[in-house]
Formats: structure tokens, C-alpha cells, sequence
């Protein structure tokens, strides 16, 4: 499975992106956020650099434990972003603007712009349990998932 984020606008406190499934064409999924570039990492609060990397299934630490009870009939291990370059434990998940995010990708089905205001996505929750199955399902199966950042902004 490939997967792309297209980072589309990168302001002072956050940056916003498209995410597609480009396995077979190319498949909208939803809005993203995260936090902001920055030329010298400040922990928790930079966006991990443009690139490729696989994307794997961590079961345990808070977030996974928090998941598996608001998600029982689904949640087999959050959606991890492996070997980023001096960045731990980034994961695809649940939030609306940069303070729910660490360097991680916050998934929602609304944006509203950062130009003027801070970044937001909203419906954060129904992104995820739309796109999350079909992910996490093919990193359990063996399958190799690899998600491509892009930078327009």
C-alpha cells in the first residue's frame, strides 16, 4: 500500500495537508495536520522532514492503550511512522489543531485555512475510523505500507 500526504499550506504554527491512498490511482482519504516546518527541530513541535517512510503497527504506550477502549471493535495497534530521522513515536491519529500533534499527523475530514489563524481540522474522529481499517489491516496481513510526504508549501 502507498500512501501521500501533500503538504499544501505550512504557516507559523501548523501545516496543512492532503492525504491519498495512491496504490491503485490516486484515492482522496482526508484533510492533515501537523505541526509547522522548521529549519531546527524544537521537540513537539516540528513536522517530520519531506521523505518516504514504512509505516508499521505500535501496541503499546499510552495512545495505543487509550485506543483499544475507544475503539474495541477495530484498534490492533496505532499507526506508526518508522525510522523518521531524529523523531520518535510519530503516529497517524485523532486531534484538531498543533496542540494535539508532536510531530505526528492529526487526520480529519474538514480544514480551515492557517493563513490568518491557527490551523484546524475538524471531524477528526470520522477520518479516522474511515481510513484506519484498511491501513492498519494490511500492515497486519504483511503487507508493506509506505507513506511519501510531499512539500508544496
Amino acid at each position: 500500500m502507498k500512501l501521500v500526504v501533500l503538504r499544501f499550506s505550512s504557516q507559523k504554527e501548523s501545516t496543512l495537508g492532503l492525504f491519498f491512498d495512491v496504490t491503485n490511482g490516486r484515492k482522496f482519504l482526508c484533510f492533515t495536520l501537523e505541526d509547522e516546518f522548521r529549519t531546527v527541530k524544537v521537540y513537539g513541535k516540528t513536522r517530520i522532514p519531506a521523505g518516504k517512510y514504512k509505516v508499521g503497527l505500535r501496541k503499546e504506550g499510552g495512545f495505543h492503550n487509550k485506543y483499544s477502549k475507544k475503539f474495541p471493535s477495530f484498534h490492533i495497534g496505532m499507526l506508526q511512522i518508522l525510522d523518521v530521522p531524529d523523531f520518535e513515536y510519530v503516529l497517524i491519529h485523532i486531534g484538531n489543531d498543533d496542540d494535539d500533534t508532536a510531530a505526528c499527523l492529526l487526520t480529519g475530514d474538514q480544514a480551515t485555512q492557517n493563513i490568518t489563524k491557527d490551523g484546524f481540522v475538524g471531524n477528526s474522529t470520522g477520518a479516522y475510523k474511515r481510513i484506519y481499517p484498511k491501513i492498519a489491516n494490511a500492515i497486519e496481513a504483511g503487507e508493506e505500507v509506505e507513506i511519501e510526504y510531499i512539500d508544496f508549501a
